[in-house]
C-alpha cells in the first residue's frame, strides 16, 4: 500500500507543475512580472475575475438587483411531477458547492496568502454570482427531458452551441467525470477522518485509524453513496434537502456564538482583511500577488462559479423560467464564500495563533488541524471548546458526503451523455466507488494524501478554461432570456422568444 501512495505522490507532483503553470502563466515570466499592477495578474485570474466582471456589466449587475427575487423564488417553490423543484436543484447544487473547501481551502489560503486572501475571495464571489447566473440560465435554456427527470449542464450547452456537435458532448462529458474521479479520493478520505475525529472528541481519547470504527464506517459510507446515487437525482435531493440545511445551519450558528464571544475581535479582523489584501506580512509570503492568487483559487474550489460543474444540478430544476434558476444559482455562490467561508476565516485569522508565539507550530499543522487549533485559542479551557470541536467535525463530515453525493450523481448524468448501456454505467458506478474507497483506505491506512488536494487545482482551473468560452458563445442568449424574463409580460418563454428550437419550454407552455 506505501508503494501505491508513493507512486501516487509522485504522479501528482509533477501535475502539479502543470497545474501551476496553467495557475500562474504569464506571471511566471520576468517580463510579465516586471509590469506594474498588471504583472500580479495571471491569465487565470483575468479570465475567471475579468468574465465576471463582463457578464456583472452587461447584465446591470443582476446579482444585487435580482437578488430578492431569487429569495422569493425559493421561497414559493413547490415539488413537482416533472424534474426537480427550483429549491431542490439550490440544495443539491449547495451539496456541492458548501464542501470541506469551505473550511480547509479557506484555512489553506490564509495560511499561504495572508488574511487579505479572504477580500479577494469576496470579490471573485461578488463577480462569480453573475458569472454563476450566467451558466444557470444557460442549463436551463438547453435542458432536455429524460423519462420524469431534467437532464442538461455543461455538455448539454457546449453541444449545442457548437452546432450540436456529438464529439463536443463526449469530450465535456469524459472531462467531467475526470475532475469527479480526481475529487473523489478527498472527499471518502475527509468523509472518513471526520467519523474519527468524530469518536475521539466523544470518547476523549485517540482512535486507531485502523480500528473497527473506521473500518465499519468505511463499509457504511459505501453502501451509502451507493444505494442514494443510483436512485437518479430525484433521490439524492431527497437526501440533499435534508443534509443540506441542517449541516448549513449547524455551521453558521455555531461560529456566529464563537464570533459572539469574542465580538471586541471583529475590528481587527477586517483591519487585518483589508490591509493585508494589498501588504501581506512577509510571513505569509510577502507578496499581493500571493495573497489574490490563493483568493480566487480558493474562492473557485469553493463556490465553482465559471467551472460549469454546477449546471448539472441547475438544469435538473422544473423553472418557470430559465432565469429563475440563474437567479437562484447566484444566490448559492453567496451564501457559499460571502457567508460560510467568512465565518471560517473569521475563526482562523481571529484566532490570532499565527501571531502568537505558537505560530511556528500552528504552520506545521494542518489545515484541519490548523482549523481546530483556532478554534480552541477562541474557547480557551473551556467545556465549550469540546461541544464546537465536535459539531465542526460533524459538519466537516456531512460536507464531504453531500459533496459525494453530488459528484456521483452528476458522473452518472455525464456517463449517460457518452453511452445509455447499461454495462458502461455499471463499469462507470464501479469505477467511482472504487476511487472513494481508495480515499478511504487512506485514510485508515493512517495516511495523508496532500497532493489530491493539488490535483483539484488542476481540475478547477481545466475545467473553467473549457466552460468560460463557451458562456461567452451562448451569451446572446442568456441576454435574450434576461430581457424576456425582466419585460414580466406573462407571456411563457417558448422556442418563438428564444429565437430556436427548444423542444422542453415548447412542451412546458403547453405547444
Amino acid at each position: 500500500m506505501q508503494a501505491i501512495f508513493d507512486i501516487i505522490n509522485a504522479v501528482c507532483g509533477k501535475i502539479q507543475v502543470v497545474s501551476d503553470l496553467f495557475w500562474d502563466f504569464p506571471t511566471n515570466f520576468d517580463w510579465y512580472a516586471n509590469i506594474p499592477i498588471l504583472g500580479n495578474f495571471s491569465l487565470a485570474i483575468i479570465l475567471l475575475i475579468g468574465s465576471g466582471i463582463y457578464f456583472t456589466c452587461r447584465l446591470r449587475f443582476i446579482q444585487i438587483r435580482k437578488f430578492k427575487y431569487g429569495i422569493e423564488v425559493l421561497k414559493n417553490s413547490k415539488k413537482t411531477q416533472m424534474g426537480i423543484s427550483p429549491l431542490a436543484a439550490f440544495f443539491l447544487s449547495t451539496a456541492m458547492r458548501v464542501g470541506p473547501g469551505n473550511i480547509l481551502g479557506v484555512t489553506g489560503a490564509i495560511s499561504v496568502g495572508g488574511p487579505g486572501a479572504l477580500l479577494w475571495m469576496w470579490i471573485s464571489a461578488f463577480f462569480g454570482m453573475a458569472t454563476s447566473y450566467t451558466e444557470a440560465t444557460l442549463a436551463q435554456i438547453f435542458k432536455e427531458k429524460k423519462d420524469d427527470e431534467y437532464v442538461g449542464g455543461l455538455s448539454f450547452y457546449g453541444r449545442k452551441l457548437l452546432g450540436g456537435s456529438v464529439g463536443v458532448g463526449i469530450f465535456l462529458s469524459v472531462l467531467y467525470i475526470v475532475y469527479a474521479l480526481l475529487c473523489f479520493p478527498a472527499q471518502g478520505f475527509n468523509t472518513i477522518s471526520a467519523v474519527g475525529q468524530i469518536g475521539e472528541t466523544v470518547s476523549g481519547h485517540a482512535i486507531d485509524t485502523n480500528s473497527m470504527l473506521y473500518w465499519v464506517s468505511f463499509v457504511i459510507l459505501l453502501i451509502a453513496v451507493a444505494i442514494i446515487s443510483f436512485g437518479g437525482i430525484k433521490q439524492v435531493t431527497r437526501v440533499t434537502d435534508v443534509v443540506v440545511p441542517v449541516m448549513a445551519v449547524i455551521y453558521i450558528l455555531t461560529v456566529i456564538v464563537l464570533v459572539i464571544v469574542n465580538v471586541n475581535c471583529i475590528p481587527w479582523f477586517f483591519y487585518a482583511v483589508f490591509t493585508q489584501a494589498f501588504k501581506p506580512e512577509a510571513v505569509f509570503g510577502g507578496a499581493f500577488g500571493i495573497a489574490l492568487v490563493q483568493g480566487v483559487k480558493r474562492g473557485l474550489m469553493s463556490n465553482e462559479a465559471g467551472q460549469g460543474t454546477i449546471t448539472m444540478a441547475a438544469a435538473a430544476s422544473d423553472a418557470k423560467h430559465p432565469c429563475d434558476q440563474g437567479c437562484v444559482q447566484s444566490i448559492g455562490v453567496f451564501l457559499d464564500t460571502i457567508v460560510i467561508c467568512t465565518l471560517t476565516a473569521f475563526v482562523v485569522i481571529m484566532g490570532h495563533v499565527w501571531l502568537t508565539d505558537n505560530a511556528e507550530a500552528w504552520f506545521e499543522l494542518g489545515k484541519l488541524p490548523k482549523f481546530v487549533a483556532s478554534v480552541a485559542e477562541l474557547t480557551p479551557g473551556t467545556a465549550f471548546n469540546a461541544a464546537v470541536s465536535l459539531l465542526v467535525s460533524v459538519c466537516f463530515g456531512l460536507f464531504a458526503f453531500s459533496t459525494l453525493l453530488g459528484f456521483m450523481s452528476f458522473t452518472e448524468i455525464c456517463a449517460n451523455r457518452i453511452s445509455e448501456s447499461k454495462s458502461f454505467i455499471a463499469v462507470i458506478r464501479i469505477l467511482c466507488l472504487v476511487v472513494i474507497a481508495f480515499g478511504c483506505m487512506t485514510s485508515i491506512a493512517g495516511m495523508d494524501l496532500g497532493s489530491l488536494w493539488d490535483l483539484s487545482d488542476f481540475a478547477n482551473i481545466l475545467i473553467a478554461y473549457c466552460n468560460i468560452p463557451l458562456l461567452y458563445i451562448g451569451f446572446k442568449h442568456v441576454l435574450n432570456a434576461t430581457k424576456h424574463f425582466e419585460k414580466n409580460d406573462g407571456t411563457l418563454y417558448t422556442s418563438e422568444v428564444a429565437g430556436m428550437e427548444l423542444e422542453v419550454w415548447d412542451k412546458k407552455a403547453g405547444k
